[in-house]
């Protein structure tokens, strides 16, 4: 049996600056390419037509197709990650599996599974720095600490990243794919799940776009977001080209990347944050957690336009402006005082960009109970926020057809009682 190395794709699906997909063509053994749908991730999902996992396997499918015109093809699997691995090395004489790094705790726990399985079989389990500029660790205050604030996180983000030279991978040595005939396609059928009537938004943006985002982002009528943040979480663009661009065209839009990495530096340095809040205090805060009220904010019928025209976005598109996330988030915990876990979860059901380190990060942020310097008395106004940001209440009419009539309900509760309870609810429980 011929000796073979195995490349693992996971958030890095594209062919070109793939880390770890470039080094293990790098060595002179036959490469094979695999992805598993890994069912530990995909038996959670409610949804069976969800988009992510449609958007996944369309773009697999579209990789198999570009290796086998480069003469070798791609291996997709179903299953658990140890049970799939467990397997090939019995069909193959795998001497070494390459892959890139990932940080949340799921995957590491993974990841870390997988190569116990495969140091037994005297496999090497090699792991590359791909979806990040600077990965958990890189990024550390003098004392080599992991910081907990953004802003000096960013500035020493901006002095390395100036500092790094531009590392060009170059052209992967395709010669070594392992050569092999079509392998057999996995149905999104056979996995349990079905075609998604949302669209995806294109892989590119326009260099205007990235240009102008410090003056368009924040308006959800105008077209004024790249809508890159699926593309990032499955890694069908680099984030080293993004960044590059963004440094040289416009400083908003590379800040947000630097967030992205400041969330899941937290994440990996405070996995709790999953399940509790950054500052531990705040799981004192005793949520009202009406169901009635969570129901109205996840159908977009609280009377509030801004909040609803976003759920309804969100519910029918897989997708939310940014400042209208700001803006649903802080009415669902400081209004209504609902859990910022329950929020979580519904976005993490209906986002296609989500992320959980970013997810739970800007949901904490929202609530209050996170990192921001600025903790609980930041509460939203919807109808200041709309008179700046939708000011003829375009994006509004668009999602509320009915906004004018009788159809659309009336708000589910008085502005003014709650900031006064949430202030109060909020001091009372940090107080004790």
């Amino acid at each position: 049996m011929k000796k073979i190395s195995v490349f693992w794709f996971r958030r890095d699906l594209r062919l070109e600056d793939n880390t770890g997909l470039f080094y293990a063509l790098q060595q002179e053994k036959d490469v094979l390419p695999i992805f598993i749908f890994d069912r530990n991730i995909l038996d959670k999902l409610e949804e069976r037509a969800d988009a992510r996992v449609d958007f996944i396997h369309s773009e697999l499918l579209s990789i198999k197709s570009q290796l086998e015109k480069k003469g070798g093809s791609l291996l997709l699997k179903y299953g658990s990650p140890e049970k799939v691995f467990s397997e090939l090395t019995n069909e193959y004489d795998i001497q070494s599996v390459y892959t890139n790094r990932d940080y949340e705790p799921y995957a590491r726990e993974r990841d870390q599974g997988v190569e116990k399985l495969l140091k037994k079989k005297g496999v090497l389990f090699l792991t590359f720095k791909d979806q990040v500029i600077f990965e958990p660790g890189e990024v550390l205050n003098n004392a080599g600490e992991c910081y907990k604030v953004f802003t000096p996180f960013s500035r020493v983000w901006i002095e390395k990243f100036e500092q790094r030279k531009a590392q060009e991978l170059g052209t992967p040595a395709w010669k070594n794919l392992m050569p092999s005939k079509p392998l057999p396609e996995i149905t999104l059928e056979e996995m349990g799940f079905k075609k998604s009537h949302i669209p995806i938004p294109p892989k590119t943006a326009k260099k205007s776009l990235i240009g102008d985002y410090d003056k368009t982002r924040n308006f959800p009528a105008k077209k004024g977001t790249t809508r890159l943040g699926i593309h990032l979480r499955f890694g069908t663009i680099s984030v080293r080209k993004l960044a590059q661009a963004a440094s040289k065209l416009n400083e908003t839009f590379l800040n947000q990347l630097i967030w992205r990495e400041f969330y899941m530096t937290i994440l990996a340095y405070y996995p709790r944050v999953v399940d509790h809040a950054f500052k531990p205090e705040y799981d004192r805060i005793p949520w009202n957690n009406d169901e009635k009220d969570f129901q109205a904010w996840c159908e977009g019928k609280t009377g509030f336009p801004i909040v609803d025209a976003g759920m309804r976005e969100l519910n029918e598109t897989g997708y939310m402006h940014n400042r209208v996330r700001m803006i649903t988030a802080s009415f669902l915990t400081k209004f209504l005082l609902v859990d910022w876990r329950w929020g979580e979860a519904y976005f993490a059901q209906k986002l296609l960009d989500y992320d959980l380190a970013a997810n739970n990060g800007s949901w904490q942020w929202a609530a209050g109970t996170g990192t921001d310097a600025q903790p609980y008395f930041r509460i939203f106004n919807p109808d200041s926020q709309t008179e700046k940001f939708d000011p003829d209440q375009e994006y509004i009419k668009r999602w509320i057809p009915e906004l004018e009539t009788n159809k659309y309900p009336k708000p589910i509760v008085d502005y003014k009682f709650a900031r006064q309870r949430a202030l109060d609810t909020y001091k009372k429980a940090l107080d004790k």
